[in-house]
């Protein structure tokens, strides 16, 4: 506890936690280790690739496990996956891998297998006997030059895997590296944030993916040349992420539930390691956020009672899996202990803990890549992130709403409505037009307008918002449902925030479908019932008629029901409607006047604010 008094965890505790998790997949191994593959139904490639992904994903911890002791390898780990790559690799094994050349997947996996070879290398790799070594290099020769690599975060794989490749002899192509570093530098945003992509992709994948692999790369052998005009430039970036990343954990641990791939749970952890790394400043704060993160999970079931990593959050929950989610797939939550690469003296390890920013004073921000507004809360530990830049896709689009990207709120304490009602009639953190059928319209390819802060932040966008037919049979990888789609309006929305409370001003412009509007709708926070939940409140300013408390059944992974409150009122064309919404805010709402055009708001605090509405 003296260089851990906040969470109590030592580097022992990590070690403790990796060896269960390690022995837990290991029971799952093939006869020869090839394949690990955990229980559970098949995920959407197939058993071969969810085989695949155990050994790959659980090869990443053994190998952070043993280059953070020097080598020193008790439990025989590198010994077991040295023979599963022997079987892995050889064409005529029952067991062999799916290659990188018949199967997409298999790119992912082969770069976790390339960045473990080489940190490994003197107890791994230099041993293998070179009919294998000849062999793991064809295998993973096929991907240079395959320039079928979706142009996001995957860059990176091909990168890995070349850089290994490069550093044993193998083929590799100084254009496919040229080319995907480029690419990686058409992601960067203001603030040192990453885009996975075109789209406005913004998730846990601008830490656990894009701010790792860098630096990763940058200490493979043989990467300096490339590595050396570019490694301050990742490291200036990492270090402005770091402060709004520290900012986005909770008091107790949990990171934002937002963003697809969360069955990866504390991979969330990831950028603080590499911060660590990096050389970023105050090492014990990096490891109270990391350590807070994998306690969080810990302490509530996952890893299993078994030692296992299930599709879910805290528990099983297969709602929660993309489709390319197989039962090896949360073991990228290896990435979320990659400190244990790092010695037992390093100062991430013997410094003391620090407080999170949430625990140190009450937190309002604007983070202007995302279109993020962050309020936390130092009394009960939640953040709260106010949504008007992030939807999975571009503006312009009319498709659904992704319940992981679009909506107007995420927190540490509350997780989106993720079953079919979720994804087809946004009902929390929402602002819908209703037909008479109770379809609810969506948001998508919305225009930010504003990104502010000051004494309040500021956030508005502009929408063309629409009914969708959704095609559930469309392979869901964090977007939104397409299907045909019609206009009902054009819908301003201002997100005016200060400590707990959001003040909602909505504005409406009739659009082709306004003759089957009946209602307009806001929803607030969805908290889960029947635990010790925060309370949630929708209060009617001007305009709005009705009130009320939905009610979903197992519609998140934190529990059975889920109740958000909404209110409903007739959009008029050219009046404000305006609400009130808390996630644990208190009694008393604020009050809002409409000046001219302008809102004024008096905060429970009796501070008052004013602020400029959209024309």
């Amino acid at each position: 506890m003296s260089i851990s008094p906040y969470t109590g965890w030592t580097r022992a505790d990590w070690a403790d936690l990796a060896d269960r998790m390690l022995a837990a997949a290991w029971r799952h191994a093939s006869p020869t280790g090839a394949r690990i593959t955990p229980p559970g139904a098949p995920g959407g490639y197939g058993t071969a690739v969810d085989g695949l992904e155990g050994f790959a994903r659980t090869f990443l911890l053994a190998g952070f496990r043993v280059a953070g002791e020097g080598g020193r390898d008790e439990h025989h780990l590198l010994q077991r996956y040295a023979e599963g790559i022997a079987a892995g690799t050889d064409p005529a094994s029952p067991e062999r891998w799916v290659t990188p050349s018949e199967h997409g997947q298999a790119k992912v996996e082969a770069a976790s297998i390339a960045l473990i070879l080489d940190l490994t290398r003197p107890w791994l790799w230099d041993k293998l006997d070179s009919g294998v070594q000849e062999r793991v290099v064809a295998y993973l020769a096929q991907v240079v030059g395959d320039h079928t690599y979706p142009q996001t975060n995957w860059v990176w794989f091909r990168i890995v895997v070349e850089q290994f490749l490069a550093s044993v002899g193998g083929p590799w192509s100084a254009d496919d590296m040229e080319a995907d570093l480029a690419t990686h530098e058409s992601f960067a945003r203001d603030g040192g944030w990453y885009c996975d992509g075109a789209e406005r992709n913004y998730d846990h994948y601008a830490g656990w993916a894009l701010h790792l692999y860098p630096i990763l790369w940058s200490r493979m052998t043989g990467a300096e040349t490339l590595a050396a005009p570019r490694i301050e430039r990742y490291r200036e970036r990492l270090d402005q992420f770091l402060g709004d990343a520290l900012r986005l954990v909770g008091a107790d641990g949990c990171p934002l539930i937002q963003g697809r791939s969360l069955v990866y749970r504390f991979s969330a952890a990831a950028p603080f390691w590499v911060g660590a790394m990096a050389g970023s400043a105050a090492p014990g704060l990096l490891r109270r956020a990391a350590s807070g993160i994998v306690k969080h999970f810990a302490d509530r079931g996952a890893p299993d009672a078994d030692g296992l990593l299930t599709l879910g959050w805290y528990h099983p929950w297969r709602r929660m899996a993309q489709r390319y989610s197989g039962p090896g797939s949360p073991y990228w939550a290896a990435k979320g202990m990659l400190g244990l690469a790092l010695p037992a003296d390093h100062p991430v390890w013997t410094d003391v803990e620090q407080p999170l920013p949430v625990e140190q004073a009450d937190q309002l921000t604007v983070i202007k890549a995302p279109g993020w507004a962050v309020s936390a809360t130092k009394a009960d530990g939640i953040v709260r992130v106010y949504n008007h830049g992030t939807d999975h896709a571009l503006p312009g689009d009319r498709i659904g709403d992704s319940p992981l990207y679009a909506r107007f709120g995420y927190s540490t304490a509350t997780a989106p409505a993720m079953d079919d009602e979720g994804w087809d009639r946004p009902f929390d953190q929402s602002v819908v037009l209703l037909d008479a059928q109770g379809r609810a319209t969506h948001r998508t390819g919305f225009e930010t307008l504003t990104v502010e802060s000051g004494q309040a932040a500021v956030l508005a966008s502009r929408a063309r918002c629409h009914w969708v037919e959704p095609d559930r049979t469309v392979p869901d990888h964090g977007s939104g449902r397409p299907g045909p789609a019609l206009d009902a309006a054009t819908v301003t929305t201002v997100s005016i925030v200060r400590g707990a409370w959001e003040v909602r001003c909505i504005h409406v412009e009739p659009g082709e479908g306004w003759d089957q509007v009946t209602t307009l709708r806001v929803g607030g926070w969805p908290v889960t019932l029947g635990t010790t939940a925060h309370p949630t409140t929708a209060v009617g300013l001007h305009g709005f008629t009705a009130a009320g408390l939905h009610t979903a059944r197992d519609a998140t992974p934190l529990g059975e029901l889920t109740a958000t409150p909404w209110l409903t009122g007739y959009p008029q064309n050219k009046k404000w409607l305006i609400a009130a919404l808390a996630l644990n805010g208190g009694e008393q709402p604020p009050r809002a006047e409409i000046e001219g055009p302008a809102v004024r708001v008096t905060w429970p605090d009796h501070v008052t604010t004013t602020t400029a509405l959209p024309q």
